[in-house]
């Protein structure tokens, strides 16, 4: 039996659209504000959800995507431990004597690993790998972090649009229309090669060329010996295997029939009883151990990330996302022309204030729906790409467009890094319109 779509029922009988956006807006400004804490706020306004009516609690509960939760505790808790045995800060050693220790090389080379390691991973999986050799490598260089840190999220969002397993979004409409790994390869890699070389360009010219190290920061970095950072060779060897093992199955997920949420609990728990199997007679040491690794996991965003989940979904379960859809396409008046700019830039925009995936789920049924009108399935095929380059470009726009940004956040301000959402999308949001404006150019010239 089918699930029956919910229903909301909003105390005093108030229109559910206006008070879904109500909590919305409310809660956005509050995140803007940036004077209280963002994961207090996106609680609050998830619990306003359910006391107003607009979802009950078993909704409210359907509304959270458990899946991008176990990815983030999994990959925290991996991070956490295999950092313990020097693995990242060898990393970072390494990559910066590989560009002798430059910052704007440095800049430039993990913004490229970051886009073509999310290309075969999630993006999230992506950035709580490379963030701790970032900052083991701007602590070094004593260069400011925030600059990477930013080029890192945007290469993820970018490299994660160009195959069908590196961003959700793709997953969905690939699923839906049934597009294969190689149809997004031909038909979207390109668009994003080019967008992510413009990026690369904007970056530095941004922050690339204006970064310095003194002399003697750099000469330090260059003298060290990178096998020195190795404090703990078992760990080591042990933390390569599982997280290897990890990425093989995140790349392997869909003919395993995994979730990447269960591929990095499942991980994080076997590295953690590999980290603790020594004492396996010293429950009390155990407990020390385990506590610590449980107390590197970024609470703050695991707890944003739910209420926020929660917000979303109110306001989808509102039927607001199903509107915009619809407004959309109605706009068109089904010219295929019209209809893919209008999808590709307004997946973008609301994709930068909402969560891509309830928008590109409203929009997936809307497209089908739209080929009898067009010609036939072939003909909508422009519609798809639109709908991914929008959706998965617009969430580098503002700091809560994408799970990859919040992600990246989180960890900065635990380090003690200023993550504002009025500075990301001071440069995001423009950043973010030209790589759409990129994507506008190449589906006009290819497709229409």
């Amino acid at each position: 039996m089918l699930d029956q779509p919910f229903t909301p029922h909003v105390i005093f009988g108030l229109n559910p659209v206006a008070v879904s956006t109500a909590i919305l807006l409310a809660a956005y400004g509050a995140i803007i504000w940036d004077k209280l804490n963002r994961s207090v706020v996106a609680l609050l306004g998830g619990s306003l959800m359910i006391l107003v009516g607009v979802l009950d609690q078993s909704e409210a509960v359907r509304g959270i995507d458990w899946n991008t939760l176990g990815l983030l505790a999994g990959m925290m808790i991996l991070v956490s431990i295999s950092r313990r045995s020097g693995l990242f800060q060898y990393a970072a050693i390494w990559s910066a004597q590989r560009t002798k220790a430059s910052p704007a090389g440095i800049l430039l080379l993990l913004q490229f690993t970051t886009a073509v390691l999310s290309a075969v991973l999630d993006n999230v999986t992506t950035v709580l790998l490379i963030v701790p050799v970032t900052l083991v490598i701007t602590n070094e260089l004593d260069v400011p972090p925030y600059p990477f840190l930013f080029a890192e999220v945007f290469a993820s969002n970018i490299g994660g649009a160009a195959t069908l397993i590196g961003d959700p979004p793709n997953i969905m409409i690939g699923s839906a229309a049934d597009l294969s790994f190689n149809d997004f390869i031909i038909h979207v890699a390109p668009a994003i090669a080019v967008v992510m070389t413009v990026q690369l360009v904007m970056t530095h010219l941004v922050w690339g060329k204006r970064l310095r190290a003194t002399p003697q920061a750099r000469e330090r970095v260059l003298a060290l010996d990178e096998r020195s950072m190795i404090v703990d060779p078992a760990l080591t060897r042990i933390s390569l295997a599982i997280l290897g093992a990890v990425i093989a199955a995140f790349v392997l997920a869909r003919p395993l029939h995994l979730e990447p949420g269960t591929i990095a609990l499942f991980g994080a728990a076997v590295l953690m009883l590999c980290h603790n199997i020594e004492h396996h007679r010293e429950i009390e040491q155990q407990t020390l151990k385990v506590t610590a690794t449980f107390n590197d996991i970024d609470w703050i965003t695991i707890f944003f990330f739910v209420g926020l989940f929660v917000i979303v979904h109110g306001v989808d379960a509102a039927g607001i996302l199903d509107l915009a859809a619809r407004r959309l396409l109605a706009a068109t008046r089904e010219d295929p022309a019209a209809t893919t700019v209008v999808i590709l830039w307004g997946s973008a925009v609301i994709s930068a204030i909402v969560d891509n995936i309830p928008f590109v789920a409203a929009m997936i049924p809307l497209i089908k729906g739209m080929a009898p009108h067009l010609g036939g399935a072939e003909h909508i095929t422009p519609l798809w790409w639109a709908l991914s380059l929008g959706a998965c470009l617009g969430g580098n726009g503002t700091l809560i467009g994408a799970s990859a940004n919040l992600a990246v956040a989180g960890i900065a301000e635990r380090s003690g890094i200023g993550f504002s959402f009025l500075t990301f999308t001071k440069y995001g949001l423009g950043m973010m319109l030209v790589s759409v404006g990129i994507s506008h150019l190449y589906l006009w010239l290819r497709y229409l």
